[in-house]
């Protein structure tokens, strides 16, 4: 993190945050103050990439695009970055992704941050109309698919290793958890 990081007073703006720049940390705004996480580890990437290869070619032939790591603002002041996204047609040159073009969310719980994506990202990217969500469990690579209804999300479905997750939207796709896994 740079001096200006440390030295500043106050709640963040999104100008103030966007003129920090890329950085090697995740740096996500929520409401003024930045949250700050280490980088993801080899096992949380593979999974990432592995979800998101087998996701890219059904969102390009649904006319959607697959993007990892990317600023997503749900409203003023509030921009996480989830590992993963799928979105319809975007500005790619824009410095955030608008909610309202993200049809699935999707983070990989890591252990130190299992409460951020479980309950406060849960609860805004709900708030922020984003229709599905899906938890990835690291260690076993369950998954956890919620779809929105009216304010908050409910379980769509649970996949453990052994059992297929079928997607019939926002692309068609099934996914077997022990393919994720390193």
């Amino acid at each position: 993190m740079t001096v200006a990081v440390f030295d500043h007073e106050g709640p963040w703006t999104e100008e103030e945050y966007l003129a920090l720049g890329e950085t090697s940390q995740r740096v996500e705004l929520f409401d003024g103050s930045l949250h700050v996480t280490p980088a993801p580890t080899p096992r949380h990437q593979n999974i990432s990439g592995e979800l998101r290869a087998t996701l890219r070619g059904p969102a390009k032939e649904a006319g959607l695009h697959v993007l990892e790591g990317v600023n997503v603002r749900l409203r003023p002041g509030r921009i996480p970055i989830p590992d993963l996204v799928i979105t319809g047609p975007i500005d790619f040159d824009a410095p955030n992704v608008e909610a309202a073009d993200v049809h699935l969310v999707c983070e990989i719980i890591s252990p130190s941050n299992a409460a951020t994506d479980k309950v406060l990202k849960m609860h805004y990217y709900a708030a922020a109309g984003i229709e599905w969500y899906l938890l990835i469990e690291q260690a076993s690579g369950a998954l956890h698919l919620y779809r929105k209804r009216g304010r908050h999300y409910v379980v769509e479905s649970a996949t453990e290793p052994g059992q297929v997750l079928v997607l019939n939207e926002p692309v068609k796709v099934t996914i077997r958890p022990e393919d994720l896994l390193p």
